[in-house]
């Protein structure tokens, strides 16, 4: 009897643990036939917006020497600016990353096959940036490139050139964020410099996006450059830090701005955009994760002196420039300028005019008192 219930205890439990496996198995089964789906669905839906983004057929550019001045006379005279084809302008404009005026006797300059009023025909950004799908605004600039590209939930949305820092006043790869905007801004630094369309991604060391002359290379006190058609979209386009209780911008809850590389001034004024054969020729890499990007290092000495002393995490800033250097993106040897308040130069100059004026006033009436 004992034995029997023994065999009747071993069978029942072997039976529970056959339809626990079984149920398992169906579960598993049914987990992963819904992964599968959703992978698929994801594929698809990436597909999808893939082929109605990358719309723009092969552009081959031809590499063309600027010999004479009657040739470059005939070139800004074709690519003008014309109402009616204002693509040839444009196109012309963003592939050089200069405004034409600029073009020199001895340049060489790259010419499309075809031209587009829609700049992003010749992005080297990728029109789908996964890693972005759930971000819904995103700005990628390229010191490399010369170049940034607005995104919308992965989706490329806009192209533009950019002129970005020179070399001993960089755009400092890393993460920032949109913080406030002006229609037409006077420089707090410089009031001689006119920045219409303002779009600042630093509220310490001033940073930002805004229209100003495109020579074709890094030229900028650590801004970003745009032509005026980009900077208005732009304006429009970006949104500014939210503001806690006490009116004060909440850290990097703008529209997220990520440098994503640093220009190679061992090159000169010839970058790399110079160099490609076609439209095709390069989609370049952007992180896996954008938001965690590492928050961009400033060196102190490129901030304003007025405001040093509120930086928050200033020791983040005091020990950037050795950082900096450790990781190549400032050159050996290259000493970076510091920030300079050209307006309180001015005023001080002003003041010892002043002062000198004056004394001397003193003096030519002392003297002509001592004569009389």
């Amino acid at each position: 009897m004992i034995l029997f219930l023994k065999v009747s205890i071993y069978i029942i439990f072997f039976l529970v643990m056959l339809i626990s496996c079984s149920e398992n198995k169906n579960l598993d089964d049914k987990n992963n036939s819904i992964n599968l789906s959703k992978v698929v669905d994801n594929r698809d839906k990436i597909d999808s917006i893939l082929k109605n983004l990358d719309t723009f057929p092969l552009i081959k550019y031809e590499r063309f020497v600027v010999s004479n001045q009657k040739i470059r006379k005939e070139l800004l005279k074709k690519y003008s600016f014309d109402s009616n084809n204002p693509a040839l302008n444009k196109a012309m404009r963003t592939i050089l990353r200069k405004e034409l005026g600029y073009i020199k006797v001895g340049d060489t300059i790259l010419i499309p096959d075809k031209f587009f009023d829609d700049m992003r025909a010749y992005s080297i950004f990728p029109y789908y940036y996964k890693e972005a799908k759930d971000i819904p605004k995103l700005i990628m600039v390229s010191n490399k490139w010369q170049s940034y590209a607005c995104y919308e939930y992965g989706k490329l949305v806009r192209f533009a050139a950019a002129n970005t820092g020179k070399e001993k006043t960089p755009s400092y790869p890393g993460r920032y964020a949109l913080v406030w905007k002006a229609e037409l801004r006077r420089s707090s630094l410089d009031s001689t410099w006119i920045m219409p369309y303002t779009w600042n991604f630093h509220r310490f060391a001033g940073s930002a996006f805004h229209k100003f002359d495109m020579p074709g290379y890094p030229a900028s006190h650590s801004c970003i450059r745009q032509f005026m058609d980009d900077a208005k979209w732009l304006y429009k386009w970006g949104e500014g830090a939210k503001y806690d209780s006490n009116k004060v911008p909440i850290h990097l809850s703008g529209t997220p701005v990520i440098i994503i590389d640093h220009y190679d001034f061992s090159k000169g004024k010839k970058g790399d955009w110079l160099y490609l054969n076609s439209n095709k020729d390069i989609f370049i890499n952007l992180p896996e994760n954008p938001l965690k990007v590492e928050e961009a290092l400033i060196p102190i000495s490129q901030i304003p002196e007025d405001v040093r002393g509120i930086l928050p995490n200033r020791y983040r800033y005091v020990y950037a420039e050795d950082t900096l250097r450790a990781r190549g993106i400032i050159r050996e040897g290259v000493k970076i300028t510091e920030s300079i308040n050209f307006n309180k130069l001015r005023r001080q100059k002003a003041e010892m005019k002043r002062k000198k004026d004056s004394l001397k006033n003193v003096q030519e009436n002392q003297l002509i008192n001592l004569h009389n």
